[in-house]
């Protein structure tokens, strides 16, 4: 990971596939190129592990990332790769276990963060990074009843932001926990809706764009259905709701099957018109005009409103590349 570009390195996380820590085979999968589309894994010692399992997930982890050492794969083909831990204390035994494995480990996902562990998951971070040259990054994942309560929720969001703003060297992405969220309240989304039309999620999905995403890449929930065909139900609702990922501030997404990484990495392409204006926008040279006409002559661009969004567009438009127009 030494030769990557850390100010790109958030919006690199893409399409997040989730694999169970128990899977092997793994690097051979990776060194061969068998996931299409694949920008970052996680290996999961969480919820895809039992209790009476975790040991053996461990070991398996072990020998999933001294496999991809001896392998030495070119870095292009080498997603980022990040630990779903437990809890702050599984975080540091995991710490203990792969810490020479941190080359090829890019950081550790923190499940249900909050107030109740925020602190010494941030003392953890602190710790692991002393005297580091290459950050190894965490990726809190907001998800908890703490945050979904209606009564302290943009307290609780707020002061979390507060945290991570401390911490924030290290912060890589911040993601949210849509099915985590559904259950609480005992909902579900079929193929054909998406998670923006249960109100109640989609309060509390604004309500956490709005404190981090200025600041934070902030990642979209978790599609829950997948398969083979492209045209059936599972992959036309994924583009639904990944459009209106983009539209409410979400960048990337949480995969649970390799066949949904290519629609996640489509998603992640930037148009040919707005990689025009973007790049328009950064280089502006009017001294007195700061509003012109856009490339194709459809919309206005004005300097002051979007540079922000233009700085995100030519990113990721340099990483995922170029989407031509449809006619």
């Amino acid at each position: 990971m030494s030769t990557r570009d850390y100010t790109k390195l958030p919006y690199m996380v893409g399409g997040l596939l989730y694999s169970p820590a128990t899977s092997r085979g793994l690097a051979q999968k990776i060194a061969d190129g068998r996931f299409r589309c694949l920008t970052s894994m996680a290996f999961c010692l969480e919820d895809s592990i039992r209790d009476e399992a975790l040991e053996a997930a461990e070991a398996e982890l072990c020998n999933t990332l001294e496999e991809i050492r001896s392998r030495q794969i070119p870095i292009e083909k080498m997603p980022l790769i990040f630990i779903r831990i437990r809890t702050p204390g599984h975080m540091r035994h995991i710490h203990e276990l792969v810490k020479e494995h941190y080359d090829h480990v890019t950081g550790y996902i923190l499940p249900k963060f909050d107030l109740s562990n925020g602190f010494e998951y941030k003392r953890l971070a602190e710790e692991i990074n002393q005297d580091r040259e290459q950050p190894v990054f965490v990726m809190p994942i907001l998800e908890s009843k703490a945050i979904a309560d209606i009564e302290g929720r943009t307290k609780t969001l707020l002061e979390i932001k507060k945290l991570l703003d401390s911490m924030k060297d290290y912060v890589l992405n911040v993601r949210v926990g849509g099915n985590d969220f559904s259950n609480l309240y005992g909902l579900r989304r079929s193929a054909e809706q998406n998670i923006y039309q249960i109100g109640v999620i989609r309060d509390i999905l604004v309500d956490i764009i709005n404190v981090f995403a200025a600041d934070y890449v902030v990642s979209g929930p978790v599609w829950e259905y997948f398969g083979t065909d492209e045209s059936a139900a599972w992959a036309k609702g994924l583009r639904a709701e990944l459009a209106l990922d983009r539209l409410n501030g979400f960048t990337g997404k949480t995969a649970i099957h390799p066949s949904q990484l290519p629609l996640i990495y489509e998603s992640m392409q930037v148009s040919r018109s707005d990689y025009e204006d973007a790049l328009s926008i950064l280089g502006w040279t009017s001294e007195s005009l700061g509003v012109k006409k856009s490339a194709d002559g459809s919309r206005m661009n004005e300097v002051k409103c979007h540079t922000k969004w233009a700085s995100r567009i030519a990113t990721l438009g340099q990483i995922y590349g170029i989407r031509e127009e449809r006619v």
